[in-house]
């Protein structure tokens, strides 16, 4: 490919805009101008126009600029919005009740998060023996507009130390610290360059594994950079006490664009690395001899590798001496769990424990002598039961329709703790017994409403080609199918990750004011295993956004709701499901709200760690991957004078994953082809905000309340 460019600060013009409120059926908004830049790039013959190649570069006075531009825009205009105060008021009620994530138990401490309700990032709290629970760690004292997130946290065998990462406004960087437990000391252990990594601690207590990329050269483009490209992502062991510049790489993957995460065996024996080359599930695993495991060695050659070539899954669940407890999509697209000797490690010699079965099996651990199961059944979750040798030992009774999430337990402990939710039911924790099977409520949440007073059915739609494809529907009770219903339909459908039923305070507020919360399960997640999941990547892309559209035409069919009452939302992989059926198809909707989306599909590997969702979307690097990415890649297919629906644009300015380029190119597109069009198209703009996670409770309320009144207000 090949880019010109003329000078594109020259006659850059900003538009002055007052700080005023607009309302639906006044004069069109006055949109900040956005200077066309000549850029055009070259593939395989066919010339694309780039003319906001600009925007790319967050750091340049002219972005900046045009930033400010669009935050004078779209602030007032949101904030007269006549459902957001009301909006925000309920919000702040929602999520105003206590939250607790299920215990880790390390012996006989237990560790968990809490927040009171509104703190901006939950506590992390400690409970020794009978003891009362104490704080041991809380970022809400690291920042005062609390943006430093804890976004994971570890503790050592012996619960004498944990390590924990901290992330600042969003970003995925991460910077790891470590913390005595019994008397919240630090020592001055500092790890830097840190980002998709895990933590795990060797048996000794005194080192930990974890994954970081080098320095960029100062010589390098890279360097400085608010968005620099990533490579050379390496698995290292840092030994307490000692500086980072001592610690020793354990495994450098081959490919300078892969990842490793690395992981240690309950028993401290051995050492997991797990090397993807992109966002996919499937990987390699290396499986490395640690000796003993209170004197770990590293250096030696990992005396177990599989999934050489990329196509398979395979994570460990645990181990019992040099057997391994496997679960692969080896021979089985909904995966199955294995037993591998590393002994005889050759498939022939496998044990099939779990086979696969018509559900896909989501997660498995190793918890109280047994081989705990889930399943999605559905797009809901299922628990079961399984001996060391494979026998099904029966089903867990669930409180209902929904998710079971953050599984927690050991080898040697009699108990499994996790989370149950769904649609009008916030988390509550549950206590498992593993030799009985009976589940027990360890605690639950006071609620500020009755779930009781909703319902959630499923139901099942035809895709354009055919495809049957569930879709949960939730409202409160007395809903008339009338057409008139204010609709949010949700999406996502990639990654291999699937959409099941949880709660969400933004949801719940939706439902009160008698709208319906719809949420399909589109092909390219993984509610029905690796066969589903492929049906929607790459040239089968348009599958997904076929699905969503059918689920809109659903919904209209019968009578939940008309177009003019339609709005839809999704973030992410979801932002450009959004996008992309929008262009397509505008007239199915009344608005729309693409979050922190990948827009440009043409220069999306181009960014920071978009190189690894190449599996899922392929790349206009070649001929064959520009052929279906330019049809669909949502800046390329804005078509100036066709009548699109109000849409709201999300992006926040340290979003290091998708980063703002996407939607400020496509905000700007957007604009320059409603000019003139009395239907806003905005773009809210978060500062010091990233891609979600981490994201305080003040800012979540402030964008929710903002995103529901929009779409509050244009689906009415």
């Amino acid at each position: 490919m090949k880019a010109t460019y003329k000078n594109l600060a020259q006659g850059l013009l900003w538009a002055s805009l007052p700080a005023f409120a607009w309302a639906a059926g006044s004069n069109p908004p006055s949109y900040p101008n956005a200077l066309l830049g000549a850029v055009v790039d070259n593939y395989f013959g066919t010339p694309v126009a780039d003319p906001y190649r600009w925007l790319e570069d967050v750091d340049a006075p002219e972005t900046l600029a045009w930033v400010q531009a669009q935050q004078r825009l779209a602030g007032p205009l949101l904030a007269a919005l006549p459902e957001r105060e009301s909006l925000k008021q309920r919000l702040t009620e929602l999520w105003n009740f206590e939250r607790r994530s299920p215990p880790r138990l390390v012996g006989a401490t237990r560790f968990y998060l809490k927040n009171d309700g509104l703190q901006n990032q939950s506590e992390l709290m400690v409970q020794v023996g009978r003891g009362a629970p104490r704080p041991l760690l809380d970022p809400n004292r690291l920042s005062a507009e609390g943006t430093t997130a804890l976004t994971q946290w570890e503790p050592n065998a012996t619960a004498s130390t944990i390590s924990y990462a901290l992330a600042i406004a969003g970003s995925d960087w991460e910077v790891i610290r470590f913390r005595d437990v019994a008397t919240a000391s630090e020592p001055a252990d500092e790890l830097l360059r840190v980002k998709f990594s895990g933590q795990a601690w060797t048996k000794d207590g005194r080192g930990l594994v974890y994954s970081r990329y080098p320095e960029p050269k100062p010589s390098t483009e890279q360097a400085g950079k608010t968005f620099e490209k990533l490579e050379q992502h390496s698995l290292y062991y840092h030994r307490l006490g000692q500086p980072q510049a001592q610690d020793l790489l354990v495994h450098a993957p081959e490919d300078p664009s892969w990842t490793v995460v690395g992981d240690v065996s309950d028993d401290g024996r051995y050492l997991y690395a797990y090397v993807t080359e992109g966002a996919s599930d499937n990987n390699r695993l290396y499986v490395y001899d640690l000796g003993d495991p209170l004197q770990p060695q590293f250096g030696a050659a990992p005396v177990l590798l599989l999934g050489q070539d990329f196509k398979r899954s395979f994570t460990v669940i645990g181990s019992e001496g040099s057997v391994l407890y496997v679960l692969t999509t080896d021979g089985a697209p909904k995966k199955r769990v294995v037993a591998i000797d590393i002994a005889h490690p050759e498939p022939a010699n496998w044990l099939s424990l779990v086979p696969e079965g018509g559900d896909v099996i989501d997660s498995v651990s190793q918890i109280g002598g047994q081989l705990l199961v889930k399943t999605l059944h559905q797009a809901s979750s299922r628990l079961s039961r399984y001996s060391l040798s494979g026998q099904k030992l029966g089903e867990v009774r669930l409180p209902g329709i929904g998710d079971v999430s953050g599984i927690l337990g050991k080898p040697g402990q009699p108990d499994a703790y996790f989370q149950f939710t769904g649609f009008a039911q916030p988390a509550s924790n549950y206590r498992l017994p593993m030799k009985s099977g009976r589940l027990a409520l360890d605690w639950a949440p006071k609620l500020a409403f009755d779930p009781a007073d909703y319902l959630t059915e499923q139901v099942f739609y035809t895709s354009k080609d055919g495809t049957r494809v569930p879709m949960f529907i939730s409202y409160k009770k007395g809903l008339k199918k009338n057409g008139a219903n204010p609709t949010l339909l949700y999406g996502y459908g990639g990654f291999n990750i699937a959409l099941s039923p949880t709660y969400s305070p933004q949801n719940l507020a939706w439902m009160e004011r008698g709208g319906v919360y719809a949420q399909p399960s589109l092909r390219g997640g993984g509610e029905f295993g690796e066969d589903w999941h492929r049906a929607g990547t790459k040239e089968r892309k348009q599958n997904v956004f076929d699905d969503f559209a059918a689920a809109a035409e659903y919904l209209i069919a019968h009578r939940y709701t008309s177009a003019r009452h339609l709005g839809i939302y999704g973030r992410s992989n979801g932002g450009l499901l959004v996008a992309a059926t929008l262009n397509q198809r505008p007239e199915l909707f009344a608005a729309a709200v693409p979050g922190v989306g990948v827009l440009d599909m043409l220069r999306f590997h181009q960014f920071t760690i978009g190189s690894a969702w190449r599996d899922d979307y392929g790349s206009s690097e070649t001929a064959e991957g520009f052929a279906y990415l330019y049809p669909y890649s949502p800046l390329h297919n804005v078509k100036p004078g066709r009548d699109y629906p109000p849409t709201l644009t999300i992006t926040a300015d340290h979003d290091d994953r998708v980063v703002p380029g996407h939607s400020f190119k496509y905000a700007a597109a957007m604009q320059a082809a409603n000019a003139g069009n009395p239907q806003p198209q905005l773009i809210r703009i978060e500062e010091r905000g990233g891609h979600g996670a981490g994201k305080p409770v003040g800012k979540k309320i402030e964008e929710v309340a903002d995103v529901l009144a929009f779409l509050s207000h244009y689906t009415k």
